[in-house]
């Protein structure tokens, strides 16, 4: 697998975890706005290797998820700020344009903790 996107976590919003509720997680570099660390996983902010596509995986911590939609600015977002949504429900079209979707394969979202690696592989 081509690796296109790696980090790592290295802070957790003490409120991050209340999204696992909604079956995403939300990634924000260290810039984030102080109203949303709280919210966020913070990520080391590092270059997108290539296009984020359908048919990709999200990897976090070696666990395997199949990309199913990506948001028209997700990648911007990423590359820029370090931010996108995850959510884990499978959809083939993209609700916000700032997320990634994933198939959870019956898998429950995942619980990252500092120094949870994440990563987007083709």
């Amino acid at each position: 697998m081509a690796n296109v996107y790696e980090t790592k976590v290295v802070s957790v919003g003490p409120e991050a975890e209340m999204f696992r509720a909604e079956n995403m997680f939300i990634l924000f570099g260290s810039e984030a706005p102080d109203n949303l660390k709280d919210y966020c996983y913070i990520i080391d902010r590092v270059p997108v290797k290539q296009d984020i596509a359908v048919g990709q995986k999200i990897v976090v911590d070696g666990v395997e998820y199949p990309i199913t939609a990506v948001g028209s600015v997700a990648q911007k977002n990423l590359e820029g700020l370090g931010h996108i949504s995850v959510v884990f429900n499978g959809a083939t079209e993209a609700a916000l344009d700032g997320s990634i979707y994933v198939d959870a394969n019956g898998q429950e979202v995942p619980v990252l903790t500092q120094d949870s690696v994440f990563e987007i592989a083709a």
